[in-house]
């Protein structure tokens, strides 16, 4: 057996990032509220022994034009936490991992939560940090303008330090629970944390035990340069988007090096990018398959998609001219707008072109049958493109059907991905370390 394991994560909020997913054939319109459906595609998933169900997350209704948004089936969907708390009773080894963004919430909130989830699932929580890009969610939080990136990513630096220090609060045998005694636990085990920064100021302790993992596993998913050193100095994991090996393995190389360079181990930190994969019998069906779903992605929702990536909107340029080269300045992604640039660039494509394929899903894609895919991750693991993947499926169930019950056999068959799961936390799982508690170890 290969001494490098294939990781996979599923990416399931919402169930496919494709526009056009749930209106393909066969598929469940309503399947990013829909409970049953939502438990039947994580207890597939643990049967083909992904590592972790993934969630993203969105603190605001997308901001698109009203006639792209009704065509959307991002509009809604469970808020994470609710949901893996509920999923967490149907599955025993599958990681829970969800986003939570470090901008528009409290370091005491999020520990809560994933300490609180850590413990209902027995060790499977992950927290994806992120900063929040969307500059509409800041109007649901009482501010009129959203935060500035340099300063969205100081904040989140904080905000790791302070989580990771509630979730220390208490050494792991604090809690005696001595009925005889009568001693619940030992005060002289109890860490108040009394952390005063420049943008957050937390007493605690946390008013619950240190979780199963130590600490959640630690995701993280920007590119940008803050994004980047952000991810050297606390993912565990690492969600990203590269368009083909050569930038994976840029990208790798660079998020490793910085992560060796601040005293981390290359192997603790595992990089997963997103890819859509379309499984076919043969290479002429999947790609059949994605035209499919690709035809069923409107206009409307195509320049509206665009106009997201860019950060600001896209509906009047002139669709059949190249993308405009004066762009008004935005305070949304860096990475998701730079993407834009370099697709249009690299590909010499049209306003119209480029709406079509950000309108459906833009990023890097596996089509073909179950044995061209399986060789094509290998190489990325082989050569350091990736850890892993994040999946991204075309359309449910169908899509994820072909992953699990073709594409997994195949991985399994050369020695690349587990058969079962060898242990019952999501760091077990992944080869990551127990944290040791800073207070108390």
């Amino acid at each position: 057996m290969p001494d490098k394991q294939l990781h996979l994560t599923a990416f399931m909020r919402p169930v496919s990032l494709h526009t056009g997913a749930w209106r393909y054939p066969n598929s469940y319109p309503d399947a990013n509220f829909n409970l049953a459906h939502l438990k039947s595609f994580i207890q597939k998933l643990e049967a083909a022994k992904f590592d972790a169900f993934f969630m993203a997350d969105h603190l605001a209704v997308l901001n698109m034009p009203v006639e792209a948004l009704r065509r959307s089936h991002t509009v809604t969907s469970f808020e994470p936490f609710t949901l893996l708390s509920a999923l967490s009773q149907v599955t025993d080894k599958i990681g829970l991992a969800a986003t939570a963004s470090t901008t528009y919430d409290e370091p005491y909130h999020i520990a809560r939560r994933f300490a609180s989830l850590d413990h209902l699932s027995g060790g499977r929580a992950a927290w994806n940090i992120v900063t929040t890009g969307n500059p509409e969610s800041s109007k649901n939080f009482g501010k009129d303008e959203h935060l500035q990136h340099s300063d969205r990513y100081k904040r989140a630096r904080e905000f790791y330090d302070v989580v990771t220090g509630l979730w220390d609060s208490f050494a792991d045998d604090a809690f005696i629970r001595d009925t005889e005694s009568g001693i619940f636990f030992d005060p002289e085990k109890m860490h108040v944390l009394n952390h005063k920064g420049d943008d957050l100021s937390v007493r605690g302790p946390l008013n619950i035990a240190r979780p199963v993992q130590g600490w959640p596993v630690i995701v993280q998913a920007g590119q940008s340069e803050p994004g980047r050193q952000l991810a050297a100095e606390t993912a565990e994991a690492v969600f990203c988007s590269p368009r083909d090996l050569q930038a994976a393995k840029a990208l790798y190389a660079d998020i490793k090096g910085r992560a060796e360079a601040v005293g981390r181990k290359r192997e603790h930190l595992k990089i997963l990018p997103a890819a859509l994969i379309i499984v076919g019998e043969t290479v002429e069906e999947a790609r059949a398959k994605r035209l499919a779903v690709d035809s069923l992605v409107h206009y409307d929702s195509a320049i509206a998609s665009l106009s997201v990536a860019l950060g600001t909107d896209a509906s009047g340029f002139d669709p059949d001219g190249p993308l405009p080269h004066d762009l008004p300045e935005t305070n949304a992604s860096h990475t998701s707008r730079a993407g834009v640039l370099k697709l249009a660039e690299d590909e010499g494509l049209t306003v119209r072109q480029l709406a079509q394929r950000y309108g459906g899903y833009s990023g890097l894609a596996f089509v073909g049958t179950a044995e061209g895919i399986a060789e094509e991750m290998e190489t990325w693991l082989r050569e350091e493109g990736s850890d892993g993947f994040t999946v991204v499926f075309p359309f449910l169930p169908q899509g994820l059907d072909d992953v699990t019950q073709k594409l997994v056999p195949e991985l399994q068959r050369r020695g690349i991905f587990r058969q079962e799961y060898t242990g019952s936390t999501l760091r077990e799982h992944l080869g990551l370390p127990r944290p040791a508690n800073r207070f108390f170890e």
